[in-house]
């Protein structure tokens, strides 16, 4: 595939989850990026009226590697253990839409010079689009840590923005991928014996005990529908196909004298167009945005069992405190830990309560201006779909 370059306006203007940028002490924005054979260039571009940098404007280049350690220094830093994190970005998947073309350039003999030509462009506008939507998903990550008033202040988030050469960090490798794969499982059996100790608490609280159980519930769900949003939206881009199919066996029936035939064609091609548009439309403005709060779901999740953990904590240095006046040893000590478990506790559950009531307005806003959005352009495609397929029925109906 050839190298490409994104096109800033039109990716921007793609963009399915909304960023709150109403601090502009520090902004960020991925100005260009380069596609080769095995990663993707980012050009990170940062504007800041911020005195912890070196300058006010500069521009850095980074690989995904560089965003995942990003996101992985504020999960493993307890300071922020009380914070929304926001999801890493995926990591750029190109392969698919490389072995189509590559199918398609070893086949080219068997199909006709126009065919090859518009599979080409199909595939190649495929390729575009993918690489647009992961600029702009790494684009996203960054806004979210610039615009938040303690994330931006990260020492590694200054360094990721502003150390002009490679960071060299790696991608994690097979021991430490089943190393993680453990963790997880540990995380989850941990979270089972902390919902089993809540039980015995008098005194819970409401609120997070509510976000505990409406999480898990929308979690499941947003799961759910982004498969069967993925479904939906790989039918559109079938149809859309078979559409196109349907127009090369009437370009092979038509001939000089049967321009109708021809006419006809092209309304079919044009229709198929439309329909591939839908499903780029129904893609980009769902299927991505559930794709990306199902992801942010999960780190509200992950900030719930941080809570929980800490919680469990400072229950246990209660214990321990109980324990050591009724033997009169190591008070002082005991009282120490058990008022460090109490504040860290009260902190992470005053800016978690904060946090999650940001996120629920946040998610709100995004759904209603996506869902509209969405609307307003099916609206607009079936429109247009209408007036295109109207004579290509017509004729048809004619000939049969």
């Amino acid at each position: 595939s050839p190298d490409l370059l994104a096109d800033d306006a039109d990716r921007k203007g793609q963009r399915s989850v909304s960023v709150d940028l109403t601090d502009n002490s520090l902004l960020v924005d991925i100005s260009d990026a380069l596609s080769e054979k095995d990663k993707v260039k980012f050009t990170v571009h940062t504007k800041t009226t911020m005195k912890e940098f070196k300058g006010n404007e500069f521009s850095v280049v980074r690989q995904h590697e560089e965003f995942v350690w990003l996101h992985d220094s504020y999960v493993d830093d307890e300071r922020y253990a009380g914070l929304l994190i926001p999801p890493s970005p995926m990591r750029p998947d190109f392969e698919a839409s490389r072995e189509k073309l590559a199918k398609l350039s070893e086949g080219e003999g068997s199909m006709t010079k126009e065919e090859f030509s518009r599979m080409k462009q199909e595939l190649e506008a495929e390729y575009l689009a993918i690489f647009k939507k992961t600029v702009a998903m790494h684009e996203i990550f960054l806004c979210r840590l610039a615009s938040h008033p303690t994330l931006k202040n990260s020492h590694n988030f200054r360094v990721f923005l502003e150390y002009d050469k490679e960071l060299n960090v790696r991608g994690k490798n097979k021991k430490e991928k089943i190393t993680g794969f453990f963790r997880n499982i540990t995380k989850t059996a941990d979270e089972t014996l902390l919902l089993r100790a809540k039980k015995g608490i008098k005194h819970p609280d409401e609120f997070f005990e509510h976000e505990k159980s409406f999480m898990s519930e929308y979690h499941t769900r947003i799961k759910d529908a982004t498969t069967k949003i993925d479904k939906v939206t790989q039918n559109h881009k079938k149809c859309a196909n078979d559409y196109s199919q349907i127009a090369m066996a009437l370009q092979s029936l038509a001939t000089v004298e049967n321009s109708i035939a021809m006419s006809h064609r092209k309304g079919l091609d044009r229709y198929s167009k439309l329909e591939a548009r839908a499903a780029s439309d129904m893609d980009l403005k769902l299927a991505d945005l559930l794709r990306y709060y199902f992801r942010d779901t999960q780190a509200c999740k992950d900030l719930l069992y941080r809570r929980a953990r800490t919680l469990a904590n400072y229950e246990n240095a209660n214990k321990e405190l109980d324990k050591a006046r009724s033997r009169g040893k190591n008070v002082p000590q005991a009282e120490s830990q058990q008022k460090t478990a109490r504040e860290k506790f009260e902190v992470l559950s005053e800016v978690g309560k904060q946090e999650l009531t940001e996120f629920k307005g946040r998610r709100v806003t995004a759904f209603r201006k996506n869902l509209i959005e969405l609307g307003e352009l099916q609206l607009k495609h079936s429109k247009v779909t209408y007036d295109a397929f109207l004579p290509v029925l017509l004729f048809l109906a004619s000939v049969w």
